[in-house]
C-alpha cells in the first residue's frame, strides 16, 4: 500500500461509523417517543428519507471525489454525520430532526469514498485483504455499538447520541490531521446535472458488459443481505422463542466471528483460488445458509449454519476487489457512487417488503427469497468473464 496512514484511518472510520450507529439503535425508539406521539411512524419516515437522499446524492459525491479528491468528500460526510447525531441529542421536535437527518442522507458518502480510496492506495493484489479488513471493522463496530449504547442509554436517553457525535467529530479531526489524499482531484472530470442524476449514473454502470454484470450481482447480494438484516432479530425471537439476551448474544457472536474471519482469512483464500472463484463460492455459501435457515427447526442445526455463514464473508470482499479492477482510477468515485445508490434502493425498499412477508407468512419464507437473490448473484458472478485486468471500457 502506498500511504501507511490511509488504511488504518479507513478502518477506524468504518468502525466508528458502525459504532455510532450501533450506539443509537437500541435507544432511538425511546428518543423518538420523547419527542413525538407517533414514534414508529417517524422512525420509518426518517429511515426512508435518509435512504432516498442517499440514493439521490451518492453519484454526485462520487464524482466530487473524482474531481476534487477523496479526502474533502470523506471529511464532509463524517462532519454531516456528527451534526446529525448532535441534532438527535438536542432537538425537541421531529421536524427539525427530519431536516438534519435528510442532510445527513445527502452527505452519506462514507462507503462510496472508502471503496474508491482503497482502490487508489492498494495494489490489485492487496485489495482483497483491504476489503476484508473493512468488512471486519464493520462487524466489530456492529458488535460494540449496541452494547455501549445500551449502557449509556441507561444513564440518559440522549447520551448515546452525544457519544456518537463526539466520535464522528473526533474522526473528522483525526482525518484532517492524518489522512493523506489518495489521488489529486482531476478538474477535467465532468460534473453536470445529467451525469450526477442517479438514474443516469446507474444506467451508465449497468450498460457496461462486465461492470454491469458485477453491479447486478452486487445488487442481488445487497437484497439478500438486507432481507436478513431487517428480519434477523424478529426471526430469532419468533421462530426459536429466544429472549432478547440470547438474540443479542447470537447476533454479536456471529458479527465477531465474521469480523475475525475477514481480517485473517480472506486474503489467503483469494490468493490461493482467485477473486472470481472466491466471490462465487462465498456467495453460494450465503445462498446455502439462507436456504437452510428457511427450514431449520433445531438450535444445533442453526448454529452449524451460522458457522458456515461466517465463511461466506470471503465472497463480498473478493467481489469488491474484482469489481475495483474493472474501473479506471479516474472514475472510481463515480462508479462507487452509482453502486451506493443501488445499495440505497435495497436499503429503502427491502425492510418494508420483508416485514410484510415476514408478518403474513411463515417466518422462514423471507429466507427463501434471500436464498434466491444470493443464488442469482452467484450465477451472475459465475457468468462474468474473470480477466485479470479489465479495461476501463469494459
Amino acid at each position: 500500500m502506498h500511504r501507511a496512514p490511509a488504511l488504518p484511518f479507513l478502518l477506524i472510520t468504518v468502525f466508528l461509523d458502525l459504532l455510532g450507529l450501533g450506539l443509537v439503535v437500541p435507544i432511538l425508539p425511546a428518543l423518538l417517543t420523547s419527542v413525538t406521539a407517533n414514534a414508529a411512524l417517524w422512525s420509518g419516515l426518517l429511515g426512508t428519507v435518509f435512504g432516498l437522499l442517499q440514493f439521490t446524492a451518492a453519484p454526485f459525491l462520487g464524482r466530487l471525489s473524482d474531481r476534487y479528491g477523496r479526502r474533502p468528500v470523506l471529511l464532509l460526510s463524517l462532519a454531516c454525520l456528527g451534526v446529525d447525531w448532535l441534532a438527535h441529542a438536542v432537538v425537541q421536535g421531529p421536524w427539525p430532526l427530519l431536516v438534519v437527518h435528510s442532510l445527513a442522507g445527502a452527505c452519506a458518502g462514507t462507503n462510496t469514498v472508502v471503496n474508491a480510496y482503497i482502490a487508489d492506495v492498494c495494489t490489485p493484489e492487496e485489495r482483497p485483504r483491504a476489503y476484508g479488513m473493512i468488512g471486519s471493522a464493520f462487524g466489530l463496530g456492529f458488535v460494540a455499538g449496541p452494547v455501549l449504547g445500551g449502557l449509556l442509554g441507561a444513564v440518559d436517553v440522549r447520551l448515546p447520541f452525544l457519544a456518537a457525535a463526539a466520535l464522528s467529530f473526533a474522526n473528522v479531526a483525526y482525518g484532517w490531521l492524518i489522512l493523506p489524499e489518495s489521488r489529486p482531484g482531476d478538474r477535467s472530470t465532468p460534473l453536470s446535472l445529467g451525469l450526477v442524476n442517479p438514474f443516469t449514473a446507474i444506467g451508465a454502470v449497468l450498460a457496461r458488459p462486465v461492470l454491469g454484470r458485477l453491479a447486478h450481482a452486487r445488487l442481488h447480494a445487497d437484497l439478500a443481505r438486507m432481507i436478513q438484516q431487517s428480519t434477523w432479530a424478529f426471526f430469532l425471537t419468533f421462530h426459536f422463542a429466544w429472549d432478547t439476551t440470547r438474540v443479542g448474544l447470537v447476533i454479536a457472536a456471529g458479527a465477531l466471528a465474521g469480523a475475525l474471519f475477514q481480517a485473517r482469512a480472506v486474503q489467503p483464500v483469494v490468493r490461493r483460488i482467485g477473486e472470481k472463484p472466491a466471490a462465487v463460492i462465498g456467495t453460494l455459501i450465503s445462498a446455502v445458509t439462507f436456504l437452510g435457515t428457511a427450514f431449520v427447526t433445531a438450535a444445533w442445526a442453526f448454529y452449524l449454519l451460522q458457522v458456515l455463514a461466517v465463511t461466506a464473508a470471503v465472497g463480498g470482499a473478493a467481489a469488491s476487489s474484482w469489481l475495483s479492477r474493472t474501473i479506471g482510477p479516474e472514475e472510481q468515485g463515480a462508479v462507487q457512487g452509482a453502486l451506493t445508490s443501488l445499495a440505497a434502493v435495497a436499503e429503502t425498499v427491502v425492510p418494508l417488503a420483508a416485514g410484510v412477508v415476514f408478518t403474513w407468512t411463515h417466518p422462514g419464507t423471507v429466507y427463501l427469497g434471500a436464498a434466491l437473490f444470493a443464488t442469482a448473484s452467484a450465477v451472475l458472478l459465475a457468468l462474468t468473464p474473470g480477466a485479470s485486468r479489465v479495461s476501463t471500457a469494459s
